[in-house]
């Protein structure tokens, strides 16, 4: 069953066609929230606000790619996410400062240890997630355009100025050798 005919299932409030559409994009989502920075423990919690917020809205989904839509959405659910801990970083930080104690409890995961996903977690996010979307999600500019809202040649100027930061970062990093 196509896309279309899911979404127009679960606007007639079919639950089992909502269930469909989340079976085939959930891992889609949580690997586009990781890839953009979303730390691995919050992962899940963004993916599950991902959908509840899709399933609230669907009904004004305007009926373009769905896939643009969604990745949207996930977009701007992480970076609330993010913004919110990074609030959190500060408020630690200022009670840290504060107090003269250390705080633990922070780990390092498994996962953040990869080079490459080091290396694209240093880039800045307009170059981030068009890189991203691109290479890692298959999307064209154009519909990366639609996601970010910025102009198909500046996602393009993006994607290359990233690969050039990439190149360098590995380059410092001694895995490039010319």
């Amino acid at each position: 069953m196509s896309d279309h005919e899911l979404i127009e299932r679960a606007r007639s409030g079919e639950d089992a066609a909502f269930q469909v559409l989340i079976e085939r994009y959930y891992r889609t989502v949580q690997k586009f929230a990781f890839q953009i920075g979303v730390h691995p423990s919050s992962v899940e919690d963004v993916t599950q606000e991902v959908f509840l917020k899709v399933y609230r809205s669907i009904s004004s989904f305007s009926g373009g790619t769905f896939t643009t839509w969604l990745y949207s959405i996930t977009l701007n659910t992480a970076r609330d996410l993010i913004r919110k801990e990074k609030r959190q970083k500060r408020n630690i930080q200022a009670v840290k400062e504060k107090s003269k104690r250390k705080i633990y409890g922070e780990t390092d995961s498994s996962e953040d240890n990869s080079k490459l996903h080091e290396a694209i977690k240093s880039l800045p996010e307009k170059y981030r997630i068009p890189l991203i979307l691109h290479y890692f999600h298959d999307k064209t500019y154009r519909e990366v355009s639609q996601v970010t809202g910025d102009s198909e040649t500046a996602i393009k100027t993006r994607v290359m100025r990233a690969r050039k930061q990439l190149k360098e970062w590995y380059e410092k990093a001694g895995v490039i050798h010319e």
